[in-house]
């Protein structure tokens, strides 16, 4: 199992080939940055140009379509995304889920679509205020990871899941330290009583308003093995003050 932690920065829908300076601006430092695994997931527009331009970091795509081919205008599947440079895929984000009305069964399709192509997955799962508020954080969250995790010999090592709490993404607010811990040990018990001993080495990223000036009490909770960062990771100067909070966090555990 990898200690390093991992920070992988979800550029959503931004970026023009203007944004490849700041890819190669994280690349370079990433190259200082030893101790931290650092991956970015552009549009799919921009992911062949970064994979040619960032050589250290991993590359990902946002989303992936579950066939691998045929007549589905306008979406792009696993084995055309590795294709162009990608080397994982996020599935399941909150924006997805809910934009889309994507489901937890297409989400573990998509995932498994990935795997069979060659890639990683990050699998994203959440709450809303609304259920948190309900207390059904836990019953939400153990749904999400029952219905879309991908399923077969040996997936465990190409799976990392990423909590974000829906109520936290973009809005400036953030759990507390004890509810990201809190959660991310439920999460643990869940992979661990899915994939057994597999289960923990399975890394939990946290998701939703990681900031440079959060980021170091936010690695800080249990459990957590990184973040999915948004809009912070648009800019090298922000995103590699997270980076640099990992490293130190590193630093202090070992």
């Amino acid at each position: 199992m990898t200690t390093r932690p991992y920070i992988v920065g979800n550029w959503k829908m931004h970026g023009t080939r203007a944004m490849l300076a700041e890819a190669r601006a994280i690349d370079r430092a990433a190259e200082r940055l030893l101790k931290v695994e650092v991956a970015i997931a552009p549009p799919f527009t921009l992911i062949h140009a970064t994979r040619k331009e960032a050589n250290l970091i991993g590359i990902g795509a946002q989303d992936v379509h579950a066939a691998d081919g045929g007549a589905h205008t306008g979406d792009v599947s696993a084995a055309m995304v590795k294709d162009a440079g990608a080397g994982f895929t996020i599935v399941g984000h909150s924006e997805r889920r809910a934009d889309h009305k994507e489901t937890n069964a297409l989400v573990k399709e998509k995932a498994e679509a990935a795997i069979a192509a060659g890639m990683n997955v990050i699998v994203c799962v959440g709450e809303t205020e609304e259920e948190r508020d309900a207390g059904k954080a836990e019953a939400v969250v153990a749904k999400q990871l029952t219905g879309s995790m991908p399923q077969g010999e040996g997936v465990a090592e190409k799976v990392t899941v990423a909590y974000e709490p829906v109520w936290a993404i973009g809005t400036g607010r953030t759990p507390t330290v004890d509810d990201i811990g809190a959660m991310h040990r439920f999460i643990r018990e869940k992979l661990v009583s899915t994939f057994g001993e597999e289960g923990e080495t399975v890394r939990i990223l946290y998701g939703g308003s990681v900031k440079p000036d959060n980021a170091a009490e936010l690695l800080s909770a249990d459990e957590v093995g990184g973040a999915l960062v948004g809009g912070a990771s648009l800019t090298a100067e922000s995103f590699l003050g997270i980076i640099i909070a990992a490293a130190e966090d590193q630093d202090d555990k070992s």
